[in-house]
């Protein structure tokens, strides 16, 4: 079975072409909403988050996404720590989800597959590329963010061009160029790589 990283930036549209590749029958594993799903309900990471963060960030269970943000603004070295925190949880989470699957090639979703270094677990890496400015105004409609803290976010984020760079394969999704042909031609392509 081939493992296959689909990675992009902020607002690049990861979301959107796995959610076509799911509907191709393709399992798909998204490393954000589990590590969202870890940090309130693994016990041991959310000891380990409370003690590196302080108790109170958590209420009722709830992780207060504000307060984290606000402590890794003032101490952004937290942030490091924070995700060396997170991500192996989430590497060993998403391996025994790839032990259950059953396709000829599953995909992991996660927008920071390079910085993490955990494409080094993945077969085949699929880059989303979209320009600047429609990343940005994708991520504010969808979140509600502002503009500023969306590219602080990208500033957090691998260059896009260098992102892309390191990918066997690049779908582009600028609002002009259609994403359904670029996925089923990938999706053709896998299944003949996993035979």
């Amino acid at each position: 079975m081939l493992r296959v990283g689909i990675t992009g930036g902020i607002g690049s549209g990861k979301s959107v072409v796995c959610r076509v590749f799911h509907t191709l029958g393709i399992p798909v594993f998204n490393a954000d909403d589990t590590a969202r799903y870890l940090m309130e309900n693994d016990t041991k990471l959310v000891h380990q988050i409370s003690v590196m963060l302080g108790a109170d960030v958590y209420s009722n269970g709830k992780l207060d996404r504000t307060k984290v943000s606000a402590i890794i603004y003032e101490q952004p070295e937290k942030l490091a720590s924070l995700n060396a925190l997170v991500h192996p949880a989430t590497i060993s989470y998403a391996n025994d989800w790839f032990a259950r699957q059953q396709a000829p090639y599953v995909i992991k979703e996660a927008a920071i597959f390079f910085e993490s270094g955990s494409y080094k677990e993945m077969d085949i890496m699929i880059g989303v590329s979209a320009p600047a400015e429609l990343r940005i105004a994708r991520a504010i409609q969808r979140s509600g963010m502002t503009r500023e803290k969306v590219l602080s976010i990208m500033a957090q984020q691998m260059n896009d061009e260098e992102k892309m760079s390191r990918c066997d394969h690049v779908i582009i999704n600028d609002d002009v160029t259609a994403i359904l042909p670029q996925v089923l031609k990938l999706h053709e392509l896998l299944l003949s790589s996993a035979k």
